[in-house]
């Protein structure tokens, strides 16, 4: 009998991942709440986001979908049940995070 505990290979060859984004520069910051803020105030809302990643700064949109190219090219062939978290090091350095220096 089979441990049920145990891998098994994937008999369709299919792989799943999952790309988790920081925040990103995308039109969807100039919608809902934000849409009527003035260009002061998106400043300032850029800026608190920012200073909250690691990096200091925004994702842009191309880096996300190189993350995602990625997981869907031959080079990610062994690459399985894997959340890749494209943050700018936020979720990865808790402690050292900006957001915790406060």
């Amino acid at each position: 009998m089979k441990n049920p505990n145990c891998a098994q290979k994937s008999r369709r060859n299919i792989r799943v991942n999952v790309v988790a984004p920081g925040a990103t520069k995308t039109p969807i910051w100039k919608r809902g709440p934000c849409a009527s803020i003035s260009q002061d105030q998106s400043a300032k809302v850029a800026e608190a986001v920012s200073s909250k990643v690691p990096l200091g700064r925004w994702g842009e949109p191309g880096e996300i979908a190189k993350a995602v190219l990625f997981l869907a090219s031959d080079d990610s062939s062994y690459v399985n049940g894997v959340e890749l978290m494209v943050d700018g090091g936020a979720t990865g350095a808790p402690y050292g995070a900006p957001i915790f220096r406060e």
